[in-house]
């Protein structure tokens, strides 16, 4: 093999390699990729079996039950965006400030019968946080406009009308 010949074969090797390298990355990040959705999102254009994602909203009001599956501690309760509403089950231990009427984002699917089977739940950490995928999903849905001053209290999402635009 002549030197020319064995420096493009190397070049080709180390050009294989490195497209090897960069698709086996590609393809770990589109696996390990989680996109955030409302119910509202859900609703309009609902995820492919299987894909993992963030559901985030609010914990409705008299939606919570709790029970045991296994002898894990299991919940299920609806999330909402003042427009829709999502059922989600989780079997483990709900964060301390998770509650009725707060912010709540989960990470997990939606299997075939609709549910939402979450992996992990995070729970708002304070009276004055909103997670700004919340805040973003509120301001869509005509729930909350930034214009008018403070989101509206956590309590009253499950009442919410959208907000009409006034004329003058």
């Amino acid at each position: 093999m002549t030197p020319r010949r064995r420096r493009l074969t190397i070049l080709l090797l180390a050009a294989l390699g490195l497209g090897t390298a960069t698709a086996l990355t590609l393809t770990a990040f589109q696996d390990n990729l989680v996109f955030f959705r409302s119910p509202a999102d859900i609703a309009a254009e609902p995820p492919p079996p299987g894909r993992n994602f963030r559901l985030g909203g609010l914990v409705e009001q008299g939606s919570v039950e709790r029970g045991t599956l296994d002898g894990r501690p299991n919940i299920t309760f609806r999330v909402t965006d003042g427009a829709h509403t999502v059922r989600v089950q989780y079997s483990g231990v709900v964060p301390d400030l998770f509650r009725e009427g707060q912010g709540v984002v989960t990470l997990g699917q939606i299997g075939p019968d609709g549910i939402f089977h979450a992996r992990e739940v995070l729970a708002r950490h304070d009276e004055n946080y909103m997670p700004p995928e919340v805040a973003d999903a509120l301001r869509r849905s005509g729930h909350w406009n930034p214009a008018s001053g403070d989101p509206p209290p956590a309590a009253g999402w499950n009442r919410l009308q959208p907000q009409r635009a006034t004329g003058s």
